[in-house]
């Protein structure tokens, strides 16, 4: 009789700014693998450093008590200041990666213009009691930009469970490219559930009313092949298509006429 095969206990949750940190590998191992970011080595320290192929960008992860976890600086270019984005440590993972699989796309644009407001409001963020706010429809997600239209500022994101229990908040410098804010916005409101597997340990809440929280076993080579097609998915972006041949000349159709 062939071996039965190996399956896993997982979690399924939504919505997704309520499930927990998640495995930080989602992030740091595509841009190691699939965008050649290097990493510092310091086995002495409980943090990890990696820096874009060109120096330009750095993303820590460290363990902040009282601050955030993970910090992206980014250099300043000839048409734009420096800028940062940090996230607390029960952000997650596949929100942070939204905005890190956006600034290694080499499609992707600084310059492009996009409303990081226009995700929230398809699926129904009213404006809150803040100027320039929005809150979710389930009241546990807020975002607000600081400034105004002449100078807007920095965006902070926060998720809560009421007006004393914080989860998580995300911050993006007011230089931050848009389309960066927009792909953090599109990943917080996906109706996907995200895979946990600690048993509902890291959820901020197990309130049935709040998360919904559905555990079922998968095979144990999908749970350990996500990463690796998610490296390779990132892999293929930087892949050179093969340049096409030049076109071989027709020879002018018979009875045709100069102009």
């Amino acid at each position: 009789m062939p071996p039965v095969p190996e399956t896993v206990e997982v979690d399924f949750i939504t919505p997704r700014h309520l499930a927990g940190g998640g495995d930080p590998a989602w992030i740091t191992i595509p841009l190691y693998r699939a965008c050649g970011w290097s990493h510092g080595d310091d086995p002495l320290m409980p943090r990890v450093l990696l820096s874009s192929p060109g120096q330009k960008a750095l993303l820590r992860l460290e363990p902040e008590p009282d601050g955030q976890w993970w910090t992206l600086h980014h250099a300043a270019e000839q048409d734009r200041p420096a800028w940062y984005a940090s996230f607390g440590a029960l952000t997650p993972v596949e929100l942070i990666a939204a905005v890190t699989d956006a600034l290694t796309d080499p499609a992707a644009t600084a310059s492009a213009q996009s409303d990081p407001y226009e995700p929230l409001q398809q699926v129904g963020w009213s404006p809150a009691s803040a100027d320039n706010g929005l809150v979710s429809p389930d009241g546990t997600a807020y975002v607000q930009r600081l400034g105004n239209a002449e100078e807007p500022g920095a965006w902070f994101f926060t998720a809560a469970l009421g007006t004393d229990r914080p989860v998580w908040q995300a911050r993006f410098g007011a230089h931050t490219p848009t389309y960066l804010v927009a792909a953090f916005t599109a990943a917080l409101v996906d109706p996907k559930p995200v895979l946990r597997m600690d048993n509902g340990n890291s959820l901020p809440t197990r309130d049935p009313n709040v998360v919904t929280r559905r555990t079922t076993d998968v095979l144990a080579v999908y749970v350990a092949g996500a990463l690796e097609e998610r490296v390779h998915s990132l892999a293929a972006r930087h892949a050179t298509p093969p340049a096409s041949p030049n076109p071989s000349r027709q020879p002018p159709a018979k009875n045709s006429r100069s102009r």
